[in-house]
């Protein structure tokens, strides 16, 4: 049985000759059907649905949906899996905790239950937002759709909070990961003195649309300024994560994955990589290994992967460790 606000919407719809607004709310019911697993029901409605399309073109041979709405978001087909990343280990169980729900929405659902779906992420730049954003979308096999905010914030009164409704009105309509980077662009404190009504009235627009989300969308908000989020915005996430910088011992882990990876010894003990290179960030520590690899595969079938490291070290050496070791020797341990 599909919940009663897509069927209260679908009615009002239907009365008021909406056409547009009725076929969202039939996807929505689509898409929350085969959540439960009810796929001939599922099947039968989009057949109905597709059978009628032929007496409403659209401009372009487009999708009513798609043709208005791709340039709210960028949608990817997620690569990064959760094994790829390297995580906490207490964070690492609040996601297989939250997978483990998703997986289990029928369970859940014979005692009135609904999966979590609303995360906030937190942490400084180059942590892992992103990529563990990437990597649910990936264990849940759906796709993972990041707002591009130069499409969604406009210039003129309401019309962020009309593409912010939507947004959230597509995502709806399918299984999905509705992914905010920098989401205090948006959730900003609405008691600060200095951001106009404009602001105010668009974190009222966005919790709205959080609270009226369905289950099957999952939507990530990643912040590296917790500080400046609305109070409410908090209380809308049922999961808050925060992502601390690296560890040399999740630094260490990396390079031993890194290695294995791209199929060449580094030539270091992965310890003493960490060691030297402890006080980046992961997305740091990423640019490092591709810098080292890219080095290696041009420098073939001569290239000595320990030369090339030592020589990276050195002249990133600068950006890892403190003045007073600057200028060490490279010593493999």
């Amino acid at each position: 049985m599909a919940r009663a606000d897509l069927l209260i919407r679908l009615v009002q719809s239907g009365m008021r000759g909406d056409k547009v607004n009725f076929r969202k709310v039939v996807e929505a019911i689509i898409a929350e059907e085969r959540t439960k697993q009810h796929t001939v029901l599922a099947e039968k409605l989009e057949e109905i649905l597709n059978a009628g399309v032929v007496d409403r073109p659209v401009a372009n041979g487009g999708s009513m949906l798609d043709h208005r709405m791709d340039n709210l978001f960028y949608e990817i087909i997620p690569q990064r899996k959760l094994s790829d990343l390297i995580l906490p280990q207490d964070v690492l169980l609040i996601c297989q905790e939250l997978l483990q729900e998703q997986y289990r929405t029928d369970l859940l659902r014979s005692y009135n239950l609904e999966p979590r779906n609303r995360v906030l992420l937190i942490g400084p730049p180059g942590n892992g937002k992103t990529s563990l954003a990437e990597a649910l979308a990936e264990a849940l096999a759906i796709p993972l759709l990041t707002v591009r905010y130069e499409s969604v914030v406009g210039a003129y009164l309401g019309e962020t909070a009309t593409r912010l409704k939507k947004l959230f009105e597509y995502a709806a309509t399918r299984r999905c990961v509705l992914f905010f980077d920098e989401f205090e662009t948006l959730g900003k404190e609405r008691g600060d003195l200095h951001e106009t009504g404009e602001i105010k009235r668009v974190v009222s627009s966005l919790l709205m649309q959080i609270d009226n989300l369905p289950s099957h969308v999952m939507v990530i908000g990643a912040t590296n300024h917790a500080e400046l989020l609305d109070r409410a915005v908090w209380r809308r996430f049922q999961i808050r994560i925060t992502l601390p910088p690296p560890t040399r011992d999740r630094l260490e882990e990396w390079f031993k994955k890194f290695e294995h990876r791209i199929k060449v010894p580094l030539g270091y003990a992965p310890s003493t990589l960490a060691k030297y290179l402890q006080g980046l960030n992961f997305a740091e520590i990423e640019e490092f290994g591709m810098t080292v690899f890219r080095q290696y595969v041009l420098e073939l079938p001569n290239a000595n992967m320990k030369d090339i490291i030592a020589q990276t070290l050195r002249l990133w050496s600068i950006r890892a460790i403190p003045v007073e070791q600057q200028g060490a020797e490279v010593k493999d341990v």
